[in-house]
């Protein structure tokens, strides 16, 4: 039972391997044997690569991400699209991505900034608000004391506390 769990993956490995390189070798036959056809023949398979300097049909380098010089160079290489060539592309991409990460970043940036704005905004309204409520509060603070002071002479409580002595 035991050796059946190791040696079931062990197997499946094995298999998948071969298959990886049965298929990359397939793909490899398949685009060089579009060799002396169109551009659009060859690009029916996104495996390959043509080079119009040498109107060949070539397995994209992918170890390599970009093709080497030596291999096509990129303003004749053409992957995808026959009308664009691989400097446009990359040039395209780069400026693209580059927008997209400004784009990104200013509204980062406004986002941030409307939030501090927003905040700023709400606080000074909490301390008007706090404002109000004080003068209010002393207002009130100050009628009592007037109420009770009233009292206090009304009854003849208004003198000398007695008892202040012993505080």
């Amino acid at each position: 039972m035991m050796e059946t769990r190791i040696l079931l993956p062990a197997l499946l490995l094995v298999f998948g391997l071969g298959a990886v390189f049965a298929q990359s070798s397939a793909t490899n036959q398949a685009c060089e044997a579009k060799n002396g056809t169109s551009c659009e023949e060859c690009l029916n398979n996104v495996t390959c690569l043509w080079c119009i300097k040498t109107k060949s049909c070539i397995t994209y380098p992918v170890r390599t991400i970009l093709p080497p010089h030596s291999l096509c160079p990129l303003n004749d290489a053409r992957w995808g699209l026959c009308w664009m060539n691989f400097q446009i592309l990359i040039i395209t991409l780069a400026v693209v991505g580059g927008i997209i990460i400004i784009a990104f970043m200013v509204c980062l940036f406004c986002c941030c900034k409307c939030e501090n704005f927003g905040s700023k905004r709400f606080e000074a309204k909490m301390q008007r608000n706090a404002n109000k409520m004080r003068t209010k509060q002393e207002e009130r603070k100050a009628e009592m004391k007037q109420r009770h002071d009233e009292i206090r002479k009304k009854y003849g409580l208004s003198g000398q506390n007695p008892y202040s002595r012993f505080a």
